[in-house]
């Protein structure tokens, strides 16, 4: 990796790219500590001060600048919501399936329609949170002030919506990806000190931090084992005969990944099972609460049990319906018949589609399995050692995600330069 690294860097082109990306990624974290205006700090502390549910996945895709409340508070969620919903509008409305086959076109005016969308999110959420969560935090109440503080959270998810597609043209990566990948590293050199501070104080022991970092090691492995996993289907194309030259007659197959749907099964089961302790921060001393705290928190018993069920279940069905929203047999079927080709063994058509089926539906099964997994230990662990890894997994999960893909791309600029990578 190193080595692919150094080369890169001889090459004027990559390394201005490697450059404009690190760029970007400062000033995202220059603006993350840049605070929104007329906020009282001390009011804003006692906000964050206990458990705040569903937040705390916004902060982490943030970096801390949603409990900092900076002008980078929204981050990228709106986006990333507003993304989800126009994939899964192309299910349910022929106009948005019809824009998804137009090619690069259609792709344009998708995203076009996203960044509208993103906007329309971004000033619903900056009005949820000014007028809500975090009014008792601003300093002047009048109207004016709430739309000061509206209007530059709105900017700030739009300027970094531009961020990350100035990544995309001109960096490394995938931007969006990318600005949540710096917000998690971000918050590792505070992790590492407050283990350590825990570790001094006699909090933690050192049989703690080892499990932790057995932890952080298997998941890092798993994530790249699944993540490069793929199964091959091996495809054949008849010969054909045009004019007086023949063509086809190549072998090729169809790489269907282990983990189709990415971290976006887990991000889903995590904001429905947070969303009822988030509930439970406006009506602190209710039965309500009582209720949510003894039977749907990971802090809860039997809670912690219910949580890591519910968790389980909701990352496989997700999993499943998210692959079945990326992936379409259908279409793939039809596009090898078309093509002339065919799986060996296998009867184009009706056929070809069932088997497409049960392969995905298998390897699915196994991603599922892993998100699973690498997402509820954290929470079994957590409350079995004291250590706080609410998020752990998620993060390593995501972070070594990106990672991956960035390597890759910067891998497909090494080759098309004919220099070898490391990604195999």
């Amino acid at each position: 990796m190193l080595k692919t690294i150094s080369q890169a860097f001889k090459v004027a082109e990559i390394r201005s790219k490697i450059i404009f990306t690190l760029l970007m990624l400062v000033v995202f974290r220059i603006g993350s500590n840049i605070p929104v205006p007329g906020i009282n700090r001390s009011a804003l502390a006692q906000v964050f001060a206990g458990d705040t549910g569903l937040f705390d996945l916004f902060d982490l895709f943030s970096g801390g600048a949603f409990s900092n409340f900076t002008i980078f508070a929204l981050s990228i969620t709106p986006y990333i919501t507003a993304s989800i919903i126009i994939q899964l509008l192309t299910i349910a409305f022929p106009y948005f399936e019809r824009l998804a086959k137009e090619g690069q076109e259609g792709r344009k005016k998708m995203a076009q329609i996203t960044r509208y969308l993103t906007i329309v999110l971004a000033v619903i959420q900056a009005l949820g949170l000014t007028v809500g969560l975090f009014r008792q935090a601003v300093v002047d109440q009048s109207w004016f002030s709430f739309v000061v503080i509206i209007l530059v959270l709105t900017a700030g998810t739009a300027f970094l919506m531009w961020l990350g597609e100035q990544i995309n043209e001109k960096g490394i990566g995938n931007g969006i990806s990318l600005i949540i990948f710096g917000g998690i590293v971000a918050r590792l050199p505070s992790g590492l000190r407050s283990l350590w501070t825990q570790y001094s104080d006699g909090t933690l022991s050192i049989i703690t931090l080892l499990l932790f970092a057995v932890f952080a090691i298997v998941v890092i492995l798993g994530v790249i084992e699944v993540q490069q996993g793929t199964r091959r289907i091996p495809v054949q194309y008849a010969k054909r005969v045009v004019g007086r030259k023949m063509y086809g007659g190549q072998s090729t197959h169809i790489p269907l990944k282990v983990n189709q749907a990415g971290v976006i099964p887990v991000i889903f089961a995590l904001s429905i099972l947070q969303f009822p302790l988030t509930v439970t921060y406006f009506f602190p001393d209710s039965g309500f609460t009582d209720f949510i705290t003894k039977w749907l928190s990971p802090a809860g018993n039997p809670g912690v049990w219910v949580y890591a069920v519910l968790n389980v279940l909701l990352i496989i069905f997700f999993n499943y319906f998210y692959t079945a929203v990326t992936f379409n047999p259908v279409e793939v079927a039809q596009n090898m018949k078309a093509n002339g080709g065919f799986i060996p063994g296998i009867r184009p058509g009706k056929a070809t589609i069932e088997y497409l089926n049960k392969v995905m539906s298998r390897i699915s099964f196994v991603g599922a399995i892993f998100l699973a997994v690498i997402a509820t230990m954290p929470t079994l662990v957590s409350q079995f050692s004291g250590l706080d890894m609410r998020f752990g997994g998620t993060s390593l999960l995501i972070a070594v995600g990106v990672a991956l893909d960035t390597m890759k791309q910067l891998e497909n600029q090494m080759v098309m330069r004919n220099y070898q990578g490391f990604l195999k």
